[in-house]
Order: structure tokens, then sequence, then C-alpha cells
């Protein structure tokens, strides 16, 4: 579908992940059940934690709403691509385009500044563990998520702000199966360096700053862990780290995979790319920080079984009215 001439368009297409209509259904199954996991698992590790007095420390806090992100996160772009999957047209109107990319960049940069957080609380814990208590305090996280918030929308609404302002006249075919800056800067007939620019100077520093920060942390902690003596002791100082620096890895180098490189080269392994980032460090987040955690694995356990007790107290109760006189 071409256009010419046009300063706003009323819509674009998304191509996702396969253009194959053969594709279309086995990815709508796919996705449909990746995404009620992600909303699943990441909803019980909320409840987990909420419910459990153990859990009521910085990191199972920060863990909380890293679970909430990531809920949010997948939302902003999951059931799109569902219903896309069964649609002829594949359209997004153009302003549910924009405020899919404002809300995508946010709950994105969120996930990275909660992952530093994460990193500090660890840092702290392992380094300097006799004043964890005061540096860690209830009021200092609720500030730091406070101004990891602000930034977040702050970065998103300057993207979004200055997408608004091109023009396209050549096509509005995006080759991506959500609205992401890079795909939609390729469509543009008008000058997108200001947006370059600001992607390589503020979008850079948005995502190296928390990088940054998790690298200077874990450098500080390796080198506190080393000097343990006993391997023993090693072992679980590391132990507290690994789910953390699993799901790190997974979301910082598919985002490396798919940013660090130029405009003019994005290709549907970048497409497969963002799922990685977008998707399935989602879902498997709550399967690392469970299965590999056991304070965690603990609290999921005694969750479950309140409401296992509960729905059995339900059907009880139902059965006895319906047998009843």
């Amino acid at each position: 579908m071409g256009m010419s001439n046009l300063t706003r368009l009323s819509e674009f297409i998304l191509l996702g992940l396969s253009s194959h209509p053969e594709d279309q259904k086995p990815l709508f199954v796919l996705f449909l059940i990746m995404y009620l996991v992600t909303v699943m698992g990441n909803l019980l590790i909320i409840l987990a934690i909420r419910s459990d007095p153990q859990l009521q420390n910085p990191m199972y806090f920060f863990l909380s709403v890293l679970s909430f992100a990531d809920i949010c996160y997948t939302t902003v772009i999951v059931p799109k691509m569902l219903v896309n999957f069964l649609s002829e047209t594949k359209t997004i109107s153009y302003n549910e385009c924009l405020a899919q990319m404002y809300f995508f960049l946010a709950f994105g940069n969120m996930d990275s500044y909660l992952l530093a957080a994460m990193a500090i609380d660890r840092y702290v814990a392992i380094c300097n563990p006799f004043h964890y208590v005061t540096v860690m305090n209830h009021r200092r996280c609720v500030l730091l998520l406070a101004t990891f918030t602000a930034f977040s929308y702050l970065h998103s609404l300057l993207h979004v702000l200055l997408v608004s302002r091109l023009t396209f006249c050549a096509s509005n075919v995006i080759h991506h199966f959500f609205c992401d800056v890079n795909p939609i800067l390729k469509l543009a007939c008008s000058s997108t360096s200001v947006n370059r620019v600001v992607a390589m100077t503020e979008g850079l520093a948005s995502v190296m700053a928390p990088f940054s920060c998790i690298v200077i942390s874990y450098l500080r902690i390796l080198i506190a862990i080393l000097k343990i003596p006993s391997a023993s002791g090693k072992r679980k100082a590391f132990s507290t780290c690994s789910s953390h620096l699993t799901v790190v890895t997974l979301f910082y180098g598919s985002i490396s995979y798919v940013y660090l490189q130029p405009l003019s080269s994005y290709s549907v392994k970048d497409r497969i790319a963002t799922v990685i980032y977008t998707v399935l460090t989602s879902m498997l987040n709550p399967f690392i920080y469970s299965l590999r955690n056991k304070d965690m694995k603990r609290g999921l356990e005694k969750l479950i079984s309140r409401i296992k007790s509960h729905m059995d107290r339900l059907f009880t109760a139902k059965s006895m009215k319906t047998c009843g006189p």
C-alpha cells in the first residue's frame, strides 16, 4: 500500500514475523501460550512476594516491580501481534502506533533500570552487609523507583515526540511486528538526523547508564567473592547473584545485537532477536528467579498451597450446598 505526499498517515501495516499465510496460526498459538505463561508466571511472583513476610526486603521489592513491568511490557506488544496473526490487513492506526512505541520504550527502560537497582542491592548485600538495612531502606528504594519511572517516561516521550514530527510519503509498511523506533525511521521521507543524534546520545546514555551500574556492581561483587576464604562461602555468595546475571545476559545481549548496528542493516534476524528481550525474557524471568532462588521457591510453594486450600474449601462448601436438603 503506497503513500504519496502525505505528512500524516492514518495507519501503518505491520509485516510481523512472517509473511507466509501458513505460519500465522502456529505463530498465534505459540505467542498466545508465551503471553499467558508470562502473565501468570509474573503474577504469581508478585502475589508470592506480597503475601510472604520473609520476602519483604529490597531485592524482592524490585523483583515484584520488575514482574509488573514485564507484564505491561509484553501486553503493549503481544495482544496486537495476536490480532494481526489472524487478520489479513495487519494494520495499526498512526496514534495507536505512537502509543505502542511510547509504552514499549517506557517499560523497556524501566526493566533496565530495575535490573540496575537489583545489581546495586546485591552489591550492598555482599560487600556491605552490616549497613544493608540502613543503605537499602524502604524510603530509598521507593525514591529510586520514582526516579527510574520519571526518567523512563521522559525518555520515551522525547523519542515519540521526535517521531511524531516526521513525514511519511513512500510507504506505510513497517518491517517489524510492532512499532519500534528504528523500523519507523526507515519509512520517513523527511530528515531523521535529529532522531539519530538523540538516539546515539540520550538513547545510548539511557541504556548504558544502568548497564554500567550493573557492570561496576558485579565487578565489586566479584572482588568481594574472591576474598572469601572458603569455597562453600564463594558458592553461596555467587548463588545469590546467578539468577539476576542470567536475566541481565538475556536482556542486554539481545538489545545489543539489535541496536548496536547501522539502521540500514535492520533485518529479519533483528526481529527474531527482538522477541528475546520483548517476550522471551519476560516469560523466563519467573522461572529463572524461582528455580534458582530457595526463598522465592518457598514463597511460591506457600502461595500455591494457600490457593489450593482455598479452592478446596470453596469446592467443599459448594458440594455441601448442592447435596444439602
